[in-house]
């Protein structure tokens, strides 16, 4: 224990000169008279994917988006409805073309106004270079007029407005380009001046469009390790954190010194196979995994309760989510007699099931970023030791590697299932032939004939009930399982104001933050 809190403490002391750069405690000011507002996250840096602002580039959007340096055609709001935002209206023609006109008197933060032209540029840049857009806006052609952009895509395409809201989506001047340290220029109420793997600080737009912004500047600093967080909070040094360990929750709540905004959302921790490892081509095999883990004992004890044990792939404030599917739930014994019936036994009486002298060891991938992807982990390895099956954890920021190298059984990771309000995005990003991060190279036929299905359905109950039986078809399958969905929590100091959590997971840094400490 004393090790450990040296080490803590030694790692406090290397974030503090980045953290009191701009006078120590007193975080409310900076040089010069500034209102600073000083932010730590767990949820930014290249573990993550989204590590600099451009939304080009991988999940680098969700920064872009976040830090209100980035703003989308189209926004959701509280109740995961959707309104325009630097978009004025819009009208769709026929079943493939859509007119969007634009709010005017933007202006991007380089000084060029919003207009047509500027939106075409960005969208047909973001098809050309993007690894999901394509496939989710399906655009084959963009007409801009002065003030509105005609979209007409190759088919149907119900939710194109929903994934112009994925923050991919932000509308950034391309004449001003990407900088060589990730840098863009948006209409969002801040402007990025530093940018590195670990932070990125900001200043006040003085033109927004959007109002009055009330902070100076915004300093967003990644800290992964949770007890540097609390630590950090603590003592002064930084003024609000997203990520907090939720064994540290208790330390501020009902603590008048403190505020904390909850939202729920659909980010659930799931895992997916890679089905080039011959042990999980087998059903009985991925069943068995799946029936080892016990969701229950992680969201009530380890997470505190500020979790859900999830079903499916959306949670049951879904129409479409854990209350319209089945599945399994924890049953060891069952797990061990799906295996059994694989072939896979404890022959030599070691404790672990083998097969023709092989011993069933899976690889465990995950990463730090998000701190109960590691305790999720060390969860599922105890219960499945239970079972009979070794697991090697390795939990790494260098993650990305290691699934491009093929090195790994199970990817465990945290995904907003359906950030943009509809069923179709986790599918698409997930689960079919050309999704971008189908990782393990799951196929489902059917599966990808009720995906063609539901790109050609308007109706929105409907495209629920095709959600649904989506679903449905991956649990059967067996093709991926999930452990929670997530309770998302700001904890920041009483005098912080206009610092909500989102059920979309995407905005954070508006005009609206302010500190009247």
């Amino acid at each position: 224990m004393k090790k450990r809190l040296t080490a803590l403490l030694c790692l406090l002391a290397m974030l503090l000169p980045m953290l009191t750069a701009c006078g120590g405690k007193e975080t409310e000011t900076g040089d010069n008279g500034e209102k600073v507002f000083r932010y730590g996250t767990t949820a930014y840096g290249p573990a993550m994917s989204n590590a600099g602002l451009n939304p080009h580039d991988n999940y680098s959007g969700w920064s872009c988006v976040r830090y209100g340096v980035g703003e989308t055609l189209f926004r959701f709001t509280e109740t995961m409805e959707l309104e325009p935002w630097l978009a004025a209206g819009y009208e769709w023609l026929d079943d493939v073309t859509v007119r969007i006109d634009l709010r005017q008197g933007i202006t991007f933060s380089s000084g060029r106004s919003l207009d047509g032209q500027a939106v075409r540029e960005c969208l047909e840049d973001l098809i050309a270079v993007h690894d999901r857009a394509p496939g989710d806006l399906k655009i084959q052609s963009i007409a801009a007029e002065e003030n509105a952009v005609v979209i007409t895509c190759s088919e149907p395409n119900p939710a194109l407005l929903n994934y112009l809201s994925d923050p991919y989506g932000a509308i950034i001047d391309m004449d001003y380009g990407v900088t060589e340290d990730r840098n863009v220029a948006g209409t969002g109420p801040f402007v990025a001046y530093e940018i590195a793997d670990d932070h990125v600080y900001l200043k006040k737009n003085p033109d927004y469009w959007g109002g009055e912004v009330k902070l100076d500047r915004v300093e967003v600093t990644a800290i992964t390790d949770g007890d540097t967080l609390t630590m950090a909070l603590q003592s002064g040094q930084i003024d609000a954190v997203q990520g907090l360990p939720y064994a540290s929750l208790p330390l501020f709540t009902d603590n008048p010194s403190y505020t904390i905004s909850s939202a729920d959302t659909s980010r659930v921790f799931f895992g997916a196979f890679n089905y080039e490892t011959p042990a999980l081509q087998d059903l009985r095999v991925r069943q068995a995994i799946a029936m080892a883990i016990d969701k229950e004992s992680f969201t009530e004890t380890l997470l505190n309760g500020n979790g859900t044990p999830a079903v499916g792939p959306f949670p049951g404030n879904f129409s479409f989510g854990s209350g319209a599917v089945t599945a399994p739930g924890y049953d060891p014994e069952e797990a061990k007699a799906l295996l059994a019936q694989a072939g896979w036994t404890d022959t030599d009486g070691d404790g672990y099931v083998d097969k023709d002298g092989e011993m069933l060891t899976i690889r465990w991938l995950t990463y730090p970023g998000r701190m109960e992807l590691p305790l999720l982990a060390e969860a599922a390895q105890a219960t499945l030791k239970d079972i009979g099956v070794k697991v090697e954890v390795n939990s790494t920021a260098n993650s990305a590697d290691i699934l491009e190298s093929g090195a790994w059984d199970v990817y465990v990771s945290a995904f907003v299932a359906a950030p943009t309000g509809d069923g179709a995005y986790f599918f698409t990003t997930h689960c079919l032939a050309d999704s971008a991060k189908n990782r393990g190279g799951y196929y489902n036929e059917e599966l990808e004939a009720l995906a063609a299905q539901l790109r050609g359905t308007f109706e929105t109950e409907q495209r629920s009930e095709l959600a649904a039986e989506m679903s449905q078809i991956i649990l059967d399958d067996c093709g991926f399982f999930f452990a929670s969905y997530l309770k998302m929590n700001f904890v920041m100091k009483s005098g912080v104001t206009g610092f909500t959590a989102h059920p979309s997971d995407y905005y954070e840094i508006t005009a609206q933050l302010d500190m009247t400490m």
